[in-house]
């Protein structure tokens, strides 16, 4: 049997090792927002050790192309729900477990505070504080206020040109895989200016496109097959275990009544998330606005259960799409299908006569709750941006035979 010692990427703080920042970076993106294209790639780095981005933490998520747009980052109040507020060291405290105990993955990791980060000198360069005086967010930590990590130092500034580095060696991996491929890193940031940075290149392997993320074909459908059609998709790949569809109702749509409306939907989630049951979730206007008057003001929590989002016009005003950009983080890092139908056409279409005359499992003032025997194939490609929603019973070409 043999066995594989790598040396950590990380410098000792203390009782603790950990890198100044790690992360994950892929050449395509299966969730390009407005202005960037799926082949711009994208990037998620942490403060500490890559598990933060392994497991779906808080991260910043951003494209190497575009290293200053960071759209889970668009307000204040964003910045306070989104950003990282802590970070994984090693703990080198005590020894190391045996036993049961030796086989966790968690074993010797210590999950801490930002303030210790400060302490130990590495949280400035990555970080910015919010001041409650003002409602602003400052880069550094020059001044009072709650620290967050932001990677301002990094993305924003001159202290080490990481979106360069990550778009050359993407490109690199791109030319010598043949493929698109992701890569793992970690960066430690000298504290001396006559050091050199480290940055430390973990891994580079193709990225993986079978299974779920295997290339969806959506050519062919026939609109009267479909809930759904979109040209503007988020997200790739099939989704065939929802059995549920939870819409506002156009006849009672009122925009006065967006907060009693998320209200409802929010009932709606609970009930569903203790049966277990996922759904596709369709509305008008941007869901999860801070305006309410430009669509419904859902929190997260209000929606988790949410396979596939739909947002749609207003019936009164012309609002740009928001492509979920208030949920980014959730939407990646739960693999959610965002779509986003405008305007009228072949590529975007929504059956609402048929919702209409479906039976009503739950019915409310503003929303409809409706469930089914069989499931409603739903499927996004990211290449192209188009989704669909099938009706129950109706599935793709590709699986027909099923």
């Amino acid at each position: 049997m043999g066995v594989i010692i790598q040396q950590i990427a990380g410098r000792r703080h203390g009782d603790y090792v950990y890198p100044n920042l790690a992360g994950v970076a892929r050449s395509y993106d299966f969730y390009p927002v407005k202005g960037m294209k799926a082949e711009d790639g994208i990037a998620s780095a942490a403060l500490g050790l890559g598990r933060m981005v392994v497991e779906g933490g808080r991260v910043v998520r951003f494209s190497p192309a575009h290293p200053n747009k960071l759209f889970q980052f668009s307000s204040t109040k964003d910045y306070l729900n989104n950003a990282q507020r802590e970070f994984y060291a090693l703990d080198l405290s005590s020894n190391a477990p045996v036993g049961s105990a030796a086989d966790s993955p968690a074993a010797n990791l210590a999950l801490l505070g930002l303030d210790i980060a400060e302490e130990h000198g590495t949280l400035a360069p990555v970080a910015s504080v919010y001041s409650a005086e003002n409602d602003r967010i400052y880069d550094g930590t020059g001044r009072a206020g709650t620290r967050l990590v932001t990677m301002a130092g990094v993305l924003g500034g001159d202290l080490f040109p990481l979106a360069e580095t990550l778009r050359f060696l993407l490109e690199v991996g791109k030319a010598g895989f043949a493929c698109q491929t992701e890569i793992e890193f970690a960066v430690n940031l000298s504290k001396k200016p006559d050091e050199p940075h480290e940055f430390a290149f973990l891994q580079i392997r193709p990225m993986v496109f079978g299974g779920e993320f295997a290339d969806v074909d959506l050519g062919g459908i026939e609109p009267k097959g479909a809930v759904v059609l979109s040209d503007g998709a988020l997200g790739h790949g099939h989704i065939a275990d929802i059995h549920d569809i939870v819409y506002v109702d156009r006849q009672t749509f009122d925009r006065s009544k967006s907060v009693e409306i998320a209200a409802e939907i929010a009932t709606l989630n609970a009930r569903l998330a203790e049966a277990g049951r996922p759904y596709l979730l369709i509305g008008p206007g941007r869901w999860g606005s801070a305006d309410p008057w430009l669509g419904i003001p859902v929190r997260w929590s209000q929606i988790s259960r949410a396979r596939c989002i739909v947002e749609t016009e207003l019936p009164d005003i012309k609002v740009e799409p928001s492509q979920g950009t208030h949920f980014f983080q959730n939407i990646t890092s739960f693999g959610v299908s965002y779509f986003t139908v405008s305007g009228s056409g072949p590529g975007a279409f929504i059956d609402e006569a048929w919702l209409d005359a479906q039976p009503t499992e739950s019915d409310m003032p503003h929303v409809r709750h409706l469930a089914f025997d069989r499931p409603l194939d739903v499927a996004a490609n990211s290449k192209t941006g188009h989704g669909v929603v099938l009706k129950p019973g109706v599935r793709l070409a590709k699986d027909s035979t099923e």
